[in-house]
């Protein structure tokens, strides 16, 4: 088969008529080396290091360059202790009820508390440490802990749990109590996340409530029962 690239008096007509593409054109090596190296020498060194290799590097560097350094530095160690603190936790951790106060209602300043009260007994709750297991892992900036129930609170009735208490400095900012305000036996991990960032405990990505279909469908069946009940209420009166 004839190489389209071909320098010949018929691949030049072809390409006249459309039949060929145009040739072509080989690249220039060094030009595109050149631009490389023009590219490359707009980053300044020091911006692709860690903070051990400035460390290293200080003495190549001018008084201009350390000047810059010492703003790129201290750039880097606040995003590095900004990242640190936003994942401090990341996971469901067990505490007991005498740590509650410690860990939970005189936590750090301006940190979300997640806790789960729950009995190992109770099939809900091992559900819901699954799934706040899972969400401690993807929203590691807030704490999530659980505690068995009795070591908190004495007596506390089975029809209560699952509970989940939602702290921030000290106060319950939300709480879902029993199995039908945490979701129903079939509770889904993305609707206990969009419960939990209703709260503010957590920022979502999900752009709506997982169960906005199956309220939606509710409201409209409530809807319909209210409508049909009220023609018959006014048959009646016409009855009558």
């Amino acid at each position: 088969m004839q190489d389209p690239n071909e320098d010949t008096e018929w691949n030049e007509i072809l390409r006249d008529f459309g039949i060929l593409p145009p040739k072509e054109e080989p690249k220039d090596e060094i030009e595109e080396m050149v631009l490389r190296l023009q590219k490359e020498a707009m980053v300044k060194p020091y911006e692709t290091m860690t903070l051990a290799q400035l460390k290293e590097a200080e003495d190549e560097f001018d008084e201009e360059d350390m000047r810059a350094i010492e703003i790129y530095r201290e750039k880097r160690l606040q995003e590095w202790k900004a990242l640190k603190k936003k994942q401090k936790f990341g996971e469901l951790r067990e505490i007991s009820g005498n740590q509650y106060v410690n860990e939970v209602t005189n936590a750090e300043k301006d940190v979300w508390v997640i806790i789960h009260l729950y009995r190992s007994s109770i099939p809900m709750c091992l559900l819901v440490n699954q799934h706040l297991s899972l969400l401690a892992r993807k929203f590691p900036e807030t704490k999530f802990v659980k505690a068995i129930v009795n070591s908190c609170i004495q007596h506390y009735h089975d029809n209560c749990l699952p509970t989940i208490f939602v702290y921030k400095n000290g106060q319950i900012e939300g709480k879902f109590i029993g199995i039908i305000e945490c979701g129903g036996i079939n509770l889904k991990l993305e609707e206990l996340e969009w419960k939990l960032a209703e709260v503010g405990a957590i920022q979502t990505d999900l752009e709506e409530n997982p169960k906005k279909d199956i309220v939606d469908m509710m409201v409209s069946s409530i809807r319909n029962t209210s409508i049909h009940d009220d023609g018959n209420s006014s048959n009646s009166d016409n009855d009558t």
